[in-house]
This record gives structure tokens, sequence and C-alpha cells, in this order.
């Protein structure tokens, strides 16, 4: 497959053909209707506006799961919000996924949408696996509020951006929540090149095949990791080393 004529010419493009109301609808991956998920929703949104809950959902998802990309295996199985809540940590596109179905339960439209960022603050080791700078699919949350689509991003952790010394992303469900272009240092972090468009349910044969042409080594990984399994690493901890060395 020729992934780079799957990018799209906006960040709204719908790649899926979903109707709105899929959108309401738990998905076999962002399964809003798992009794976990619907409970935790509830718990953390409490009462108040639509947007007062998504915030304080956006803010539980972003900090009470563990930003680690080397720990969710690349099977189907993983992907699942439910799944993503039970391990307590995922990368951007299994957090963005647990956005969309916490939103979901609590009555919130929400969808998953992709871009592909070049991050210039990654780790060496990371970078290695990957072979690249540039982070293909890299996933996000678009969440229906006051009519409009607005994007809320809650892969990095409070914690972790602290170690790294980056800005710690927030969001007021208003404008789009999305990866800064400098650190606290103003260093470049985050740089925008294509979008992948908007699914309702994580488009997951079609990520695991990315990965495997953009990154073999990372995906060979990846791939190999038992379900519950932990990956080989402690991006945090890599992280606050090479940090403390600039």
């Amino acid at each position: 497959m020729d992934f780079d004529s799957l990018k799209t010419p906006d960040d709204q493009a719908v790649r899926d053909d979903a109707d709105f109301d899929a959108y309401r609808r738990p998905g076999d991956l962002i399964d809003s209707d798992n009794p976990a998920v619907i409970a935790y929703a509830r718990r953390v949104a409490g009462e108040g506006s639509v947007r007062e809950k998504a915030l304080r959902l956006y803010y539980a998802v972003r900090d009470d799961l563990r930003y680690d990309p080397y720990s969710t295996p690349m099977k189907r199985e993983a992907y699942r919000a439910s799944a993503t809540l039970a391990a307590g940590h995922g990368y951007c596109v299994n957090k963005a996924g647990l956005m969309a179905a916490v939103c979901r339960a609590a009555g919130i439209p929400a969808r998953v949408g992709y871009a592909d960022v070049r991050n210039h603050m990654t780790t060496k080791r990371l970078a290695e696996l990957m072979g690249s700078d540039t982070f293909y699919y890299h996933g996000y949350t678009d969440v229906w509020l006051d009519g409009r689509w607005v994007k809320a991003t809650p892969a990095f952790n409070r914690e972790l951006t602290e170690r790294f010394g980056l800005k710690p992303l927030d969001w007021d469900a208003v404008g789009d929540s999305i990866y800064h272009p400098f650190d606290l240092g103003g260093r470049r972090h985050m740089e925008y090149l294509a979008y992948r468009g908007t699914f309702a349910d994580i488009p997951f044969d079609e990520i695991r095949d990315a990965f495997r042409h953009y990154y073999p080594r990372l995906s060979a990984e990846q791939e190999a990791l038992p379900l519950g399994g932990a990956g080989n690493g402690d991006f945090g901890a890599e992280g606050a080393v090479e940090a403390g060395k600039k």
C-alpha cells in the first residue's frame, strides 16, 4: 500500500464515511459501552456543563494514564479503550481512543484523528527504534463542543512533561489542544507535517500496516509483546537523563 497517498489535505477529512451518530455509539476498539469505561467516565465527568465534563475527562486521561510508547502490543485487543484503561498506560493512539470512549460514555460525541508530526524532542533509544524523527499516525481526539469539533491531545501526562522540560499540554475545551512547537527552553518540539483523516473507530489494521512500513524495527518489537507485557524501556527516565544533558 502507498501510505503516503493516505495523507489528507486538511484535518477535517472523514476517511471512513461515518455518519454523526457513529460518534455517539460504541465501536469495536472505542468500546464506550464497556462497564469499566462507563464507570470511569461517570466518576470523572461528574456534574455540570458538557464543557466542564469534557475538561475533567481530558485531564484524567492525560494524567491518570502514563505515556509509554514501548508497552502497547501491536495487537487489536490492546488498543481497546477498556484495555488501555486497565493497563494504566498508553501512547497517543490508544490514549486518544480512550478519550473518545469516555466522552461518548458521558454523552459527548467524539472521534479520533491522525497526523504526521516531526518530534524534535524524542529520546535517542526511541528514535533509533523508529529510524526516524517523524511520528506517523500521531493520534488525537476530536470532541464535539458547541456545535464544532475541537481537538484534544491527552498524550503526555504532566509528570512526563516535567521530566522532559516541556510545557504541559493544557486544554480549555474552546480552542484546540495540539502539541507545542517549542519546549520551555525555546527548543523545537513538535512540527505538524500532514493529516491522515478522522475516524469513528481506531483504524487498527491501517496503523499496524503503516508502522510495519515506516518503523519495521519498532513494529517487530511491538508485535512480539504479549498482551499485558511490559516493554523494554522507561521513556520518562530516558527523557529526564537526556534533558539533563542539554
